[in-house]
């Protein structure tokens, strides 16, 4: 996929988080949507509470049910280690992140599974896309590189699109779009806002 897709042209490339949802319904979801590649994008694949979502314990589920199971954390997950992706007060920026070499190297993997006739979710922990960096990154730099509308596959299996997506952080973060301000404006206002109150801070900043 080394030059950008249609945007008419469907592209099984999904994001799913598993808070809260067991493993036997997260299982359901993704074999509903016929996903052979389940790509974890948590900077830290382990979680304290879920214990089903250890990375060992997941790849050993996702095998047992056929789903390939392959980390991309370090490429494309939020908590990058350069310190020149985070502004003075320690949090991390995301328009930085998206333009580096490891990211963009994280995205050419998607694209080679994706040209090899794979079904592809890519997976973090949040319950909500609008709230992850699965759209606020990931979704993010696919539209605006790409033309890809990432399906985020929500809490109860319902697929909400970027573009939807897009449209509901607007009215999260309350970025009006009026006579001064055009869609596309208020899009990256939202954007911007999202990632003021969600993005990665480093600790003790």
């Amino acid at each position: 996929m080394s030059t950008p897709p249609l945007k008419e042209k469907f592209i099984p490339l999904y994001s799913i988080g598993y808070a809260t949802k067991p493993i036997d319904l997260f299982i359901t979801q993704l074999k509903a949507l016929n996903i052979d590649v389940m790509v974890d994008i948590r900077s830290v694949p382990f979680s304290k509470v879920f214990h089903d979502y250890h990375q060992g314990n997941l790849k050993l589920t996702l095998k047992r049910h056929s789903i390939a199971y392959v980390y991309l954390g370090e490429e494309l997950g939020p908590r990058t280690k350069d310190l020149a992706h985070y502004n003075d007060a320690g949090q991390v920026q995301f328009k930085r992140l998206m333009t580096s070499t490891l990211f963009k190297a994280g995205l050419k993997r998607l694209f080679r599974g994706l040209d090899k006739g794979f079904s592809i979710a890519l997976c973090c922990a949040e319950k909500d896309a609008a709230t992850c960096h699965r759209s606020l990154l990931v979704g993010k730099a696919l539209r605006s590189q790409y033309g890809i509308d990432l399906q985020h596959i929500d809490h109860k299996g319902t697929i909400e699109f970027q573009t939807q997506l897009e449209r509901r952080l607007l009215a999260l973060t309350n970025t009006p779009v009026d006579m001064i301000t055009s869609e596309d404006e208020a899009t990256e206002i939202a954007y911007q806002r999202q990632c003021e109150a969600y993005a990665y801070r480093r600790p003790g900043r």
